[in-house]
């Protein structure tokens, strides 16, 4: 059955009607799909790191902390890769200044481009706090029944960890992930169910866009903009499930469960330890100390007032 999509704009004003409408849908269209927008990459750690992963998940806790969401979508989906009647999607936009907020020119440039209005991301975005609590009581989150569907998703977590917490990520891959696995016990990243074997020798590359292509699943919306990028997330997953595992997908499953590109893919598997918790209870002090690089002059720092 062909569904028109309808990619739904979440502002200040709307975010506690849309997240009831969610509430409503996630018992029956239990498979979310999830993307973020973000302004970049600002810094770079500096040092010497256990391993490659050590030092990803380091560039990623310290970017997640110094910057600010600008989108988040979600697609919900049934078991048969389905979305609700009328075709909704969500796309939330969050409150941000290029006056008093980080960012990096080149990604900022590319958002713009891509249709963002941060004019009225300034006057009428929400704010990560409040998104935060609705998304702690939505349903989405510590809930074995909800599948998280990502794409190279260790910045989108930490986006999405951050807003729950309302602190910054922990300084360390194994307290990072005995977050993710408490509030999101069910989640597959795409990049790494491409690796796979029987999918390994299909050779996808490139990032979702391209491996859309590859599968010939066609784009609705615009490109780097969230709601159209976790849309094209779920229909490529529902595809590479159906093409490659429609006979052992019970199998694959947990092999991949929990697992980030890019990340420490030993501390993040699914059989390692789950500490049942309520997402209000879990909390963190970091202590970060860190040198690091910042990519400037491509970096936009706030001047301090007055200055």
């Amino acid at each position: 059955m062909t569904v028109d999509v309808k990619i739904n704009d979440v502002w200040s004003h709307n975010l506690d009607k849309e997240f009831e409408r969610i509430r409503t849908l996630i018992e029956e269209y239990p498979y979310v799909a999830m993307d973020t927008e973000f302004p970049g990459v600002v810094a770079t750690p500096l040092g010497q790191f256990k391993s490659k992963e050590d030092f990803n998940y380091q560039q990623v806790s310290c970017n997640v902390n110094m910057l600010k969401l600008i989108q988040v979508g979600f697609a919900l989906m049934n078991e048969n890769g389905e979305l609700p009647p009328g075709g909704d999607v969500w796309q939330f936009n969050f409150h941000f200044s290029l006056t008093s907020d980080m960012y990096s020119q080149e990604s900022v440039d590319l958002l713009r481009n891509a249709g963002i209005d941060f004019e009225r991301h300034q006057s009428d975005g929400i704010r990560m706090n409040d998104f935060g609590e609705y998304l702690t009581t939505s349903g989405l989150v510590v809930d074995e029944k909800v599948t998280w569907i990502t794409f190279h998703s260790g910045y989108d977590f930490g986006y999405l960890i951050r807003s729950i917490m309302l602190c910054d990520l922990p300084n360390n891959e194994e307290s990072f992930f005995k977050f993710h696995r408490s509030l999101f016990p069910s989640s597959y990243d795409i990049k790494m169910i491409t690796k796979m074997p029987g999918i390994l020798s299909t050779q996808f590359h490139g990032g979702l866009q391209e491996i859309a292509d590859q599968l010939q699943v066609k784009r609705n919306g615009t490109q780097h903009q969230a709601g159209s990028d976790s849309l094209l997330t779920a229909q490529t997953f529902f595809r590479i499930k159906e093409l490659f595992f429609s006979e052992n997908w019970d199998q694959v499953a947990p092999r991949v469960n929990g697992l980030l590109y890019g990340l420490g893919s030993s501390l993040s598997h699914s059989n390692a330890p789950v500490y049942p918790m309520q997402a209000h209870e879990l909390s963190f002090h970091m202590d970060f100390s860190l040198h690091l690089h910042f990519c400037c002059p491509a970096t936009h720092m706030p001047h301090p007032s007055g200055s």
